[in-house]
């Protein structure tokens, strides 16, 4: 018997709002039974579920755990979309040559990284 992730959990002053920052990013639809105060909020895709719990922790150190999202659209791009929605570049490790990744903040300072699209990785293979 083996056990399955079932979702991703993030800490957070405001799960609604935070989960509002991550369905524009993910594209995906706010449950239902999502509403502002609540102590939890979900985004689900197809993929997977993250789940922002409420917590009035102060964040302290750096993620241990992060996600790493693939663009469909040159990462660039989504570098620039995802500045629009609210988040912040942490640190840049894009190379001259095209090649390296973008490490961002989420509004609540939570880590993430940008990676190239599929399209950009198989056009410098």
């Amino acid at each position: 018997m083996t056990s399955r992730v079932r979702s991703v959990t993030f800490d957070t002053h405001n799960p609604y709002e935070l989960a509002g920052f991550w369905l524009q990013v993910l594209n995906a639809p706010r449950p239902d039974d999502d509403h502002p105060g609540d102590p939890y909020a979900a985004v689900v895709t197809d993929s997977m579920t993250l789940l922002f719990e409420q917590n009035n922790d102060e964040k302290a150190v750096k993620n241990r755990v992060h996600l790493d999202l693939e663009p469909d659209i040159p990462r660039d791009e989504e570098v620039d979309r995802l500045l629009a929605l609210g988040a912040t570049i942490a640190t840049d490790f894009r190379n001259p040559d095209g090649t390296g990744w973008v490490v961002m903040h989420d509004p609540e300072s939570n880590e993430f990284c940008v990676l190239r699209s599929a399209a950009e990785r198989a056009a410098t293979s």
